[in-house]
């Protein structure tokens, strides 16, 4: 596996092979590799000639400094995940090779996606996520690049990007990946005890519920009872959950036959932020 530091070298050896008729897939992390990155790698190892992964932890996406501080680093780990994973190149900068200085300021019209949910409690989060995005699909042009289905509003955001922008890539989602308890897959789970990563999966439990009396039971109602399966006999908090159209992702108080909807959900516990969701 190759490992490029900087752009230019990276870029030498992506135009390199462009020019072989080779096609490029990307997996943009950043770092501390669970099995829900390596799912996205194996996907997309089966459909692209030349298989890239980034690590870069973006500080522009962080509006909490000790987030970032915190963030956890195993990069010894992570290259040995991508080796066996048989990734082709592994794109590694710094903060400096990345927001050099003199750049301008960026800000992209997300609309609605930036103010509620992820977008409301993590101010600045979505213009940092699409920010390092479009760095990397400029350097990379990927013919096609993966994200897991966790981060859905990030996924939305992203698709706004490509739209806004017009680029020439095509989005793959991915799966959520879980535990044996339900958890959803994060690179914070590893700061959560075992008794609260047991704890973590009522989350996914009530998520479940939601799902299964969808058309049965009135949708306060539901949301209601998700919140006591989170908190009841638990130390988690719910920050949000709701059932919302999945295109915009407004909540929605009515369920119609001919449309799409997701659950999403934020809690907290033992410090640590978890997020998910569940399509209905």
């Amino acid at each position: 596996m190759r490992i490029s530091k900087t752009k230019s070298e990276l870029q030498a050896f992506i135009q390199n092979e462009k020019q072989k008729g080779k096609t490029i897939g990307l997996v943009p992390t950043m770092g501390a590799l669970h099995e829900g990155h390596l799912s996205l790698l194996k996907y997309l190892r089966a459909r692209c000639d030349i298989l890239v992964c980034s690590i870069f932890i973006n500080p522009t996406q962080f509006n909490d400094p000790e987030d970032l501080k915190h963030y956890p680093v195993t990069l010894d780990q992570d290259i040995e995940g991508l080796r066996t994973h048989h990734c082709d190149v592994l794109f590694l900068p710094s903060v400096d090779e990345m927001y050099p200085p003199g750049e301008q300021e960026w800000h992209i019209d997300l609309g609605d996606l930036e103010t509620v949910w992820e977008g409301k409690h993590r101010p600045g989060h979505f213009q940092g996520v699409t920010q390092i995005v479009y760095k990397l699909f400029n350097l990379v042009k990927p013919d096609r690049a993966c994200f897991g289905q966790k981060d859905f509003q990030q996924i939305k955001v992203i698709e706004k990007l490509i739209e806004i922008k017009n680029l020439p890539v095509t989005l793959d989602i991915c799966p959520t990946q879980r535990d044996e308890n339900g958890l959803a897959l994060s690179s914070r789970n590893k700061f959560l005890s075992p008794s609260g990563e047991k704890k973590a999966a009522k989350i996914h439990e009530a998520l479940q519920y939601i799902h299964k009396h969808i058309h049965t039971e009135h949708l306060g109602n539901l949301l209601k009872k998700g919140k006591e399966i989170i908190e009841d006999n638990t130390p988690l908090e719910t920050e949000y959950l709701a059932i919302c159209d999945i295109d915009t992702l407004k909540p929605v108080t009515q369920i119609h036959s001919s449309k799409k909807y997701i659950i999403v959900v934020a809690a907290w516990l033992e410090g640590i932020r978890l997020i998910d969701n569940l399509p209905l």
